[in-house]
């Protein structure tokens, strides 16, 4: 008789079945753990194009289009054309980047590279998965947003001890789409919608919010469109606090909206990322 076989053999400790699963925040930095490795092997066209691109479109809007701007009528409050877009476009960044971040790397995790499928085939659930991917989006968000806004400062556009809030109020921008977007993607089965997501839904959001001009120059029935879009409340937000003229009442509502929008897709999130990554 084999010692296997043998009654008084001693049992191997069922460690792997009974041993406590890791708590959900753990679970969920694993995830974002696997997305910095990922980053690590990716960031450095990305980080290029993040130092390069304020750079040269900061010293655009100011030695050039911006000196035309200024020659004419002038913009409400007197302020320079530069002063008047830089915050537009650091708000406009952090919505570009989450549109960025939270469609073909989705699409393309559930689709053709299989990561969502292994992971959840580990302890991680659905839930830590959207998490973990989620705040790794954010961090880049956050490092390329604070690029735009050191050129900013740089440049001279902020007129406010407030100013430094725009940067933290621009990835919040970003966070109002990335996580709803993130929801929606994530049921697709093809790339097709992501066409018409970024034609018909991130573009013409420039045009309703105000980025580059006086949001009051257009229409009057395309200002209730202009207070829907969350891309609005960032911009008036970055651009009330680099310019001095914030007020406690009216910065509080464009947080408070910007933050339903994040809040709000996190929890669609949950459910959709749940539906699909559970058969």
């Amino acid at each position: 008789m084999t010692a296997i076989d043998s009654p008084n053999a001693a049992v191997p400790a069922a460690h792997s079945i009974d041993a406590p699963i890791p708590g959900a925040l753990r679970l969920s930095y694993r995830q974002f753990r696997y997305w910095v490795t990922y980053t690590r092997r990716t960031w450095r066209g990305g980080l290029l194009s993040a130092i390069l691109g304020p750079a040269l479109y900061l010293t655009a809007m100011g030695i050039g289009l911006g000196t035309l701007v200024d020659r004419g009528s002038g913009l409400p409050g007197g302020v320079r054309y530069l002063d008047f877009v830089a915050p537009g476009v650091l708000a406009a960044n952090g919505m570009q980047n989450a549109f960025g971040l939270s469609t073909y790397s989705v699409l393309g995790s559930v689709k053709w590279f299989g990561n969502y499928w292994a992971a959840v085939n580990t302890p991680q659930r659905p839930e830590d998965v959207v998490t973990g991917h989620a705040a790794l989006s954010l961090v880049w968000i956050s490092g390329v947003t604070g690029i735009f806004f050191a050129f900013m400062a740089g440049f001279g556009t902020l007129h406010s001890p407030l100013g430094i809030l725009a940067w933290p109020a621009s990835v919040l921008t970003g966070a109002a789409f990335m996580l709803p977007i993130m929801s929606y993607v994530i049921t697709l089965d093809s790339d097709q919608p992501l066409n018409t997501l970024f034609r018909f839904v991130m573009t013409p959001l420039f045009l309703f919010s105000g980025t580059f001009f006086p949001w009051q120059q257009l229409p009057g029935w395309a200002h209730p469109i202009a207070y829907a879009t969350p891309l609005w409340h960032g911009v008036e937000l970055c651009r009330s606090l680099t310019l001095g003229t914030a007020t406690w009442a009216g910065s509080l509502v464009h947080v408070a909206y910007l933050l339903a929008f994040a809040l709000g897709g996190y929890a669609v999130a949950r459910i959709t990322y749940r539906r699909r990554l559970y058969r």
